[in-house]
């Protein structure tokens, strides 16, 4: 059954054109995803929907009496504190029709109460049977579940018993983002419109959302850059492009292989009518050359016959991406950055402790965990912008760090875009700067926006424009791909495979990780783990985070089957390559520490011995020496300053 048809929409916001003759339906049961580059209209196709913008032509058909609900990029921050000061509150008040069946009942229980001397009379027997068809209906349409059901969907979205009954000013903005997908979730509406729904949510609950949509027997339009999302939930693809949008068949993956092929075959027809034109052209011409009457004839049949062709319109090229390329200015050393027992704590409130790990020369580490557990404080801490409460971090030689803030808190919202990189690079010509703007699709009067208008792509775009043009062998990324549309996420991963230095990445977008991953560090990774961090070397190039997913299910499952009693599973026997591999790394590891230490002990011992006969030199044949008494002044404090350093790091 079609329960939402769209046709021949079209919207102009003046003279630019939104939509145009946009048509598309879909049965109850269907999961579209909506994809395009940032600013096709996705969202504004979504309050067409929703009736809160007006087409200039076309029409959107609902089926009688479904219910629509959405959850737009800004809803989680549009919260109604009238409803409920909490987080549990603001669930329940999601269902007015309960809570006023509630009240009538808890009226009409009152009234009976009152008339209880009345019992055996008429007017008594109507109210009783009253009461009984409303508390029928109101158990029949989950009216004794539905507050159990808010709190447990809500501790399915990361809210503890203690975190549903916290004042809302409290949450932050991705668990105010999760409370408003659970508020849309739980009332369950014929007809679900999600505009970026994996927006600030962890692995964990991104999943719980997918398993839900996945089981979810309604209608479902979902607008997300999340390719691995789309994937898995969807089962139709709206491609929107230059205005027009084509619905396709199958999930992301599918889709795109089909926009492929459908635009060789537009360009195939496209050329191939191309030279029919020109052949018939050419004969024409030559026809007319000969100017007999036959010949004119001829070329007029001809003529006639080219101007009732229907032309095939040439394929538009796909819109254009951004273009990227990191490259490092120098070579850092084999150990790049090395995390040594490292503890962090607000006050009282424990985020990890004995987190320790060696960072390779080029190697991709993602650092991966549920929301709050400290990935980007670990970020932070390792940046210098915290101080750890114990233990600490070592950059290895010629390292220079370059830093993406997933929150883009880099920018001056006062400059102009072409300011912001004239600020951090006067050194820069105008040329250079607009160049590189270009890339990342701020041309023309673009570049004289201020930041602060700029959307969340647009500023997600800026930063990574600042941060190609600074010298580093170590990227340091935290939520890289947050507000990047799909086609900038390609490019960015494109210039992050080719990178020659090292990545060290805080992400949740698991198609991203899937391909670039070389290594996972989980904090907090469960009960089936000892300790605070799992460390796991990926052995798939390409498959990293399927390969780890693997991993960790074998692992938990082990685990479950050995708390309860049951004997060696096939999981846990599987999972010895992954342990073996896991030892070995840190076997190496140890071996590496314990030569490094070696190697800076005879440092230092050579350090000492050469001290000690500049001392005898210095007060000896160099006393009346000034020219060579500055020259041994000037090496003493270099070896100095670098014993001094050694000793720190061997803890001496």
């Amino acid at each position: 059954m079609t329960v939402l048809s769209v046709a021949d929409l079209s919207l102009s916001f003046g003279t630019r054109k939104i939509l145009d003759k946009i048509s598309f339906s879909l049965a109850d049961n269907d999961k579209l995803g909506i994809i395009g580059v940032n600013g096709c209209g996705k969202s504004t196709l979504f309050k067409v929907i929703t009736g809160e913008l007006t087409p200039d032509e076309g029409n959107v058909f609902l089926a009688g009496d479904k219910t629509v609900g959405i959850l737009t990029q800004d809803g989680a921050f549009e919260v109604d504190e009238t409803l409920g000061d909490t987080a549990l509150a603001q669930m329940i008040a999601a269902f007015p029709e309960m809570l006023a069946a509630e009240e009538k009942l808890a009226n009409m229980e009152k009234e009976l109460a009152d008339k209880a001397h009345l019992a055996n009379t008429r007017e008594f027997e109507i109210l009783t049977n009253a009461f009984t068809e409303a508390n029928a209906r109101f158990i029949a349409n989950g009216g004794l579940e539905f507050r159990g059901r808010c709190a447990s969907i809500l501790s399915r979205f990361g809210f503890d018993e203690g975190m549903q009954k916290q004042p809302l000013s409290t949450l932050s903005g991705g668990q105010r983002t999760r409370l408003a997908l659970a508020r849309q979730l739980a009332r369950e509406p014929d007809i679900l419109l999600l505009d970026e729904p994996t927006n600030h949510l962890d692995i964990e609950t991104m999943l719980f959302l997918e398993n839900f949509l996945v089981q979810y027997r309604k209608c479902v339009l979902i607008i997300s850059h999340d390719r691995y999302f789309l994937d898995r939930v969807t089962n139709k693809t709206l491609a929107l492009e230059y205005a027009r949008a084509k619905l396709y068949g199958g999930n992301y993956t599918a889709s795109m292989e089909q926009r492929r092929i459908d635009r060789e075959i537009a360009e195939k027809h496209y050329k191939n009518q191309q030279k029919e034109i020109a052949r018939q052209e050419a004969y024409i011409a030559q026809q007319r050359a000969w100017n007999r009457e036959r010949n004119i004839i001829a070329a007029e049949s001809r003529l006639k016959m080219l101007e009732k062709m229907e032309r095939v319109e040439r394929p538009r090229e796909a819109p254009k991406s951004i273009r990227l390329s990191f490259s490092q200015a120098f070579s850092s050393g084999n150990e790049v950055l090395h995390v040594k027992k490292l503890c962090m704590a607000f006050g009282e409130k424990k985020l990890f402790e004995d987190v320790s790990f060696l960072l390779q020369k080029k190697e991709r580490l993602f650092v991966i965990g549920p929301n709050g557990c400290g990935k980007s404080t670990l970020i932070k801490l390792i940046l210098g912008k915290l101080q750890p409460t114990a233990g600490r971090i070592e950059a290895g030689y010629n390292v220079e760090i370059g830093y993406y803030d997933q929150e883009n808190q880099n920018l001056t919202p006062e400059n102009t875009v072409l300011d912001e990189l004239h600020n951090a690079y006067p050194e820069k010509t105008d040329l250079e700067i607009r160049n590189t703007l270009a890339l990342f699709r701020f041309v023309g009067e673009d570049v004289f926006r201020t930041v602060s208008v700029l959307s969340g792509g647009e500023r997600a775009r800026l930063t990574l424009a600042k941060l190609i043009l600074s010298q580093m062998n170590l990227l340091v990324l935290d939520e890289p791909t947050n507000h990047l549309d799909i086609d900038s996420r390609e490019a960015l991963e494109s210039a992050l495979d080719a990178f020659e230095g090292t990545i060290l990445t805080v992400s949740h977008d698991r198609y991203f990780m899937d391909k670039l991953a070389t290594r996972f560090i989980e904090l907090k990774p469960g009960r089936a783990f000892t300790g605070d961090a799992l460390d796991y070397p990926v052995s798939r190039a390409g498959r990293g985070y399927s390969e780890y997913l693997e991993f960790k299910k074998k692992r938990e499952a082990a685990f479950e089957a050995s708390a309860a009693g049951a004997p060696h599973t096939e999981a846990e026997m599987s999972d010895n390559k992954a342990q073996y591999l896991l030892r070995k790394q840190n076997s190496a590891e140890a071996r590496r520490e314990k030569a490094r230490t070696e190697k800076l002990k005879r440092e230092a011992a050579a350090l000492e011995e050469e001290l000690a006969k500049l001392e005898e030199e210095l007060f000896g044949p160099a006393a009346t020496d000034y020219t060579r008494a500055a020259e041994i002044d000037a090496r003493k404090t270099e070896a100095e300053e670098r014993l001094l350093e050694i000793y720190e790091i061997i803890g001496v």
